[in-house]
């Protein structure tokens, strides 16, 4: 690129395809039949070179799906290279070990052409709400044991729908009109990037799409490289992060270095694999990881292929977070969305200035089930599988509190209970933010929430938890103190204590009860402005006695 005004029309090529790959995500969000997608936004989108390079993503989408899409790519040409890929063709897997982590997410890879010439691709992800097996839950001994798995293969061939395919889909589902309904949605979306994608070749007179993705990569790279080379270098920082795991706590390390234009993550001394569905793909724990690292040291650098590339991750063989085939993986969204505060600890090390305080980071969210699969002939109500989506306070940050039931790092969308009351027979006696819960500091972290669940007429339901910051519960930095920590049971008056994860059935009559963590806080609590003490007991998030009691006000 030799002139100014070609880099301002590199430039403009750039924001135009950010506007078609959201409108990409915004096609899959408006014709999704899952809820997780439509209400939540527990998707990705993105387009990619015939290379399998992601050159753009989405803004609408969570980390875990876009950086583990950003590797699926290169899987889908290995099996079906991009000269034998036809127009209306559109392939399909939800291997955990080649796409994003777990059975519950399907992604699906679509060519686009422009005058008979393949041009690039185009890739989604979307988690549905079953597919088949045991249910969204820990209690998989093996993946086989989770859901229908899904090998790289046509969905459609030129336009046509792959019949045997979706026979089988159909069949191994508990929902399948919205599991078959989500994959049409899933291939729209694509067509839709696709469209715009020509559209705005021949707006350009662009042959390729090579010499833009060189200018994205190109500047991507060096933008990357530059903020790495800030750090100090040579440096290692080390980190340590515990979950209440399944059978035993688990434990996170990291130790983190940067060197040669790179950041090198060993995650050397982490707990070893569990038994059940809790452990975590490799590629799913690069996905945060690469996220944490980027949050801090470049959040201004468009996602993609090259900007990812400086961040390498060694993860040994035989821990939790380098899990392999067949361990059960369903739910590695509880340990592997624990690696961003992971990352944070190492950084606050090098960039204290630039780190939040540990949040509640795994996603509160609870598969519930129930009618004749929970109670038999006794059922009072039809059978349903329902998830909705809900999330703890985050950790506060240098210079601002934490925000209140809110996701991070997953960034999905907190669910209207509306919507989950329309499409299953369930019912939220309660909702609201959870007073005492935030840590306490110069800047407090953010509240957790209180939620009543019951089922209608009070009938027997089931629970498959997968909760976790109850026994470990997020910690404050640089003198912050801790955040509530979860809690799972229901509502009778003894206050039953239920198992964070797990099958379990919610008796007739009986409510769930969750409250969920609050984030940790950031600095010494007595240096807290006493105008925001004020606010916080005025607004009833903090009672007077505690209020004194940290704060030394009131």
């Amino acid at each position: 690129m030799n002139t100014a005004l070609e880099k301002i029309q590199r430039q403009i090529q750039w924001n135009r395809l950010i506007a078609v790959v959201e409108e990409q995500a915004q096609t899959m969000i408006r014709t999704a039949f899952s809820t997780t997608v439509r209400e939540a936004g527990d998707l990705s989108a993105g387009v990619f070179d015939l290379e399998g390079r992601m050159m753009a993503q989405a803004v609408t989408g969570t980390p875990g799906h876009v950086n583990s899409m950003a590797e699926a790519v290169g899987h889908f040409l290995k099996k079906f290279p991009a000269h034998t890929m036809k127009p209306g063709d559109h392939y399909i897997t939800n291997d955990p070990w080649l796409a994003t982590g777990h059975l519950h997410d399907l992604t699906v890879v679509s060519p686009a052409f422009r005058n008979g010439k393949i041009v690039g691709l185009f890739a989604n992800t979307a988690h549905i709400i079953d597919i088949g097996g045991l249910g969204m839950g820990p209690e998989g001994r093996s993946v086989f044991e989770e859901g229908l798995y899904i090998p790289i293969v046509k969905c459609f061939e030129a336009g046509q729908p792959n019949e045997t395919f979706f026979d089988f889909i159909r069949a191994g589902s508990r929902t399948p009109v919205e599991l078959e309904g989500d994959i049409y949605s899933l291939c729209a979306c694509n067509d839709a990037g696709a469209k715009r994608l020509v559209e705005m070749m021949d707006e350009y007179r662009m042959e390729s799409l090579d010499d833009l993705a060189a200018f994205i990569f190109d500047s991507s790279m060096s933008a990357t490289k530059a903020e790495i080379a800030k750090l100090p270098q040579g440096v290692v920082w080390r980190g340590e992060i515990r979950s209440d795991g399944y059978e035993a706590p688990v434990t996170l390390h990291a130790a983190m270095r940067a060197e040669g234009g790179e950041i090198v993550v060993d995650f050397a001394g982490t707990s070893g694999l569990s038994t059940r569905g809790i452990n975590v793909p490799p590629a799913y724990c690069r996905a945060y990881a690469c996220f944490g690292l980027k949050c801090v040291i470049a959040p201004e650098i468009p996602n993609n292929w090259a900007s990812l590339l400086p961040f390498r991750m060694e993860i040994p063989e035989g821990c939790i977070l380098n899990a392999p085939r067949p361990y059960p993986v369903s739910v590695r969204h509880v340990i592997g969305q624990l690696i961003p505060d992971l990352m944070m600890g190492c950084l606050s090390q090098a960039v204290p200035d630039r780190v939040n305080a540990e949040g509640s980071s795994a996603l509160w969210n609870p598969p519930l089930r129930g009618g004749s699969q929970v109670s038999g002939q006794e059922a009072e109500v039809e059978d349903f599988e329902i998830i909705t989506f809900n999330s703890g306070g985050t950790g506060a940050r240098p210079t601002k509190d934490g925000l209140d039931g809110i996701a991070f790092p997953s960034g999905v969308r907190t669910m209207p209970v509306e919507a989950t009351e329309n499409v299953a027979p369930v019912i939220f006696w309660r909702k609201e933010l959870r007073p005492d819960s935030a840590g306490p500091g110069r800047t407090r972290g953010g509240f957790g929430q209180i939620m009543e669940i019951g089922a209608k007429k009070d009938a027997e339901f089931a629970v498959n938890a997968i909760f976790d910051r109850v026994a470990n519960p997020p910690k404050g930095r640089f003198g912050g103190g801790e955040g509530a920590g979860g809690w799972v049971g229901l509502d009778d008056a003894n206050g039953t204590v239920l198992r964070t994860k797990g099958f379990q059935v919610i008796p007739k009559g009986r409510h769930l009860v969750l409250k969920l963590p609050g984030g940790g806080g950031m600095g010494d609590p007595k240096q807290r402005d006493p105008a925001l003490v004020a606010r916080d007991v005025a607004d009833g998030l903090v009672s007077p006695a505690e209020a004194k009691r940290i704060y030394g006000q009131g």
